[in-house]
């Protein structure tokens, strides 16, 4: 499993932290400790609990609720659901599902993530 580790400045309806956030390609959504989860906004209860699997331990995991939260990296904003799983170990991963929004680029050579700024200029 390849992954970039990226300090990200994140950002909810309650407060924002600096954190590391690791950037995974084989994750599907992106995630969020619960206890970090519940600083930085209001959780928001799924309507259907639903069940990952992680590659840690080949284990499932559930989620019942989800945060929304803008991230900032590089001085540009991006914006996604995170859901908030309890029982993994690492406090913000940033999955596939985030990085094809936002058109994020993992450079596994150089340990970069490159980011298209003209994706970063929201349109209605």
């Amino acid at each position: 499993m390849a992954v970039i580790i990226k300090k990200i400045k994140l950002q909810g309806s309650k407060s924002e932290i600096e954190k590391e956030a690791i950037f995974d390609s084989d994750s599907t959504y992106s995630y969020i400790h619960p206890d970090l989860a519940n600083k930085l906004a209001t959780m928001v209860h799924l309507p259907e609990p639903i069940e990952f699997r992680i590659a840690e331990g080949e284990r499932n995991v559930t989620a019942k609720d989800v945060v929304i939260l803008d991230f900032y990296m590089d001085n540009y904003r991006f914006s996604d659901e995170f859901m908030v799983i309890e029982g993994i170990d690492k406090e913000v991963i940033i999955g596939e599902k985030t990085l094809r929004k936002w058109r994020l680029k993992l450079d596994f050579n150089n340990n970069e993530i490159i980011i298209d700024p003209r994706v970063t200029k929201l349109r209605i």
